[in-house]
């Protein structure tokens, strides 16, 4: 394996090592949120402690933040490929430019969603957040399969991402509602990204299984992929 192998492996390994793990302690932490307010509001006295509340939103905050980070890693390794591999620093600097203070944009909007308290600054930095994942996943060299976009760890992946930062921007709505509305639609989004994030393991274990490796792809993008058969090699000639 090559460098660009290895590099391209950062976006799987992070999301194994780090976002999954912190997925189920989120979702163990939000069962157990619910069962304790349920508990309390049935007049009983709960077992579960009341610090799981804030160890759920603390640990939610973190999720959002890695998978915010995740799908600009994930997007960053093909998108800096082709501006290598086309060496477009040269023929269009403008357009490197512009991707390179997207990232930074949209960093720097999910740091200022974060600290925003007012509602109507919540949301627009949660605006501009997934409005520059939306542009640099539309950016050449992403592979977005768009011809199977319900099963495209893309498209799956960027709502997932675009799911949780709405997530995060409602949070403070969701303790000042007496009325639960932000809570129930709190809890159907991220039982919605929950199932997105099962169907980007799924998904992205497929791709992996695609993407050859560096020194096969002239070799490999020769097959047509459309009826499952490769050009058969030369013979050689026996000496």
């Amino acid at each position: 394996m090559q460098l660009t192998d290895f590099l391209g492996l950062v976006h799987p390994a992070i999301a194994i090592i780090f976002v999954f793990p912190l997925i189920g302690t989120v979702v163990n932490f939000a069962w157990q949120t619910r069962q304790r307010r349920l508990q309390t509001l049935a007049g009983s006295k709960s077992k579960i402690p009341p610090v799981v509340g804030t160890e759920h939103k603390q640990l939610g905050e973190w999720l959002t933040s890695a998978v915010v980070g995740l799908t600009l890693i994930g997007l960053s390794y093909p998108i800096g490929k082709n501006i290598i591999k086309n060496q477009l620093w040269n023929q269009t600097p403008f357009q490197v430019v512009f991707i390179l203070l997207i990232f930074a944009a949209t960093i720097a909007s999910l740091v200022f969603l974060f600290r925003a308290k007012q509602r109507v600054w919540r949301a627009v930095f949660a605006t501009l957040t997934g409005t520059g994942l939306v542009i640099i996943g539309c950016q050449d060299g992403v592979y977005r399969r768009t011809n199977e976009w319900y099963w495209s760890h893309y498209y799956i992946g960027i709502t997932a991402a675009l799911l949780m930062i709405f997530s995060l921007a409602i949070v403070q709505d969701i303790y000042q509602d007496k009325s639960n509305r932000w809570r129930i639609v709190h809890t159907i989004l991220n039982c919605i990204a929950l199932l997105l994030f099962i169907g980007q393991g799924m998904t992205g274990t497929r791709d992996l299984l695609e993407i050859p490796l560096s020194w096969q792809e002239t070799y490999i993008y020769q097959c047509d992929f459309a009826n499952k058969t490769c050009p058969t090699p030369n013979p050689q000639v026996a000496k």
